[in-house]
């Protein structure tokens, strides 16, 4: 995983989770991989990845089973779709408005290539 500068590496490291719930890889219930586990994989320290984890499990994402470890929580993908729009629709695209007026592109063009884009990722 390539680590941006602009966001602490815990919460990448908690995007990259919460990445794995909304595209289906990890599911309610789940076992999460473990503190160790991701670290290695991610090859990062594991104090980062269970700060991760604490902020996950802070958000009603992840829970802990004593002695079992992390899983995905039942609601995990409703209040990930719920968060993450919000962010999106407050922080993200107002932004992005004011980027596509200063650049003069207009709503059918974008609607045109937002098209395209779902014809090319929707699935058969």
């Amino acid at each position: 995983m390539q680590f941006n500068q602009s966001q602490a590496i815990y919460l990448q490291i908690a995007d990259y989770v919460c990445d794995r719930v909304q595209t289906g890889q990890l599911k309610p219930e789940d076992r999460a991989p473990s503190v160790r586990e991701l670290a290695v994989t991610l090859e990062v320290n594991p104090n980062t990845v269970m700060r991760s984890y604490e902020h996950l499990q802070q958000q009603g994402i992840i829970y802990t089973k004593r002695g079992l470890g992390y899983y995905i929580s039942e609601d995990a993908l409703q209040k990930l779709n719920g968060q993450r729009r919000n962010q999106f629709l407050q922080e993200e695209l107002p932004a992005f408005f004011h980027k596509i007026h200063l650049l003069g592109i207009e709503l059918d063009e974008l609607k045109e290539r937002y098209d395209a884009f779902k014809a090319q990722h929707s699935n058969p």
